[in-house]
């Protein structure tokens, strides 16, 4: 399986849909779909019936996952939309870095 360069609790801007161009944080990474979710984007409404008696029905938001392509990674010190390219550190060790400002994260 490819490696996916987006990991939870990265921020991403959308790129397609009808969120174009908001900023969120990814909460969960689908890696055999190849799907992210983003906290509060992607929003789906839900209606909810009454459980009990006298309970009112309810409308539910849930965030709902979009392809990974349709992100991109917005670097932690820069603060540009980037692409992600991988470092090794003088101990070997794998590192994402950015591919504008080359800051591993």
């Amino acid at each position: 399986m490819q490696n996916l360069r987006v990991r939870k609790n990265d921020n991403v801007q959308i790129l397609a849909g009808k969120d174009r161009g908001r900023i969120g944080k990814i909460v969960f990474v689908d890696r055999k779909s190849r799907r992210v979710t983003v906290e509060g984007l992607n929003l789906l409404t839900r209606f909810q019936r009454p459980k009990k008696a006298g309970q009112k029905g309810q409308r539910v938001q849930l965030p709902m996952p979009l392809p990974a392509a349709k992100v991109m990674v917005v670097c932690p010190s820069c603060g540009k939309l980037t692409r992600v390219g991988f470092v090794f550190n003088t101990d070997g060790k794998k590192l994402r870095a950015c591919k504008k400002c080359k800051a591993n994260f």
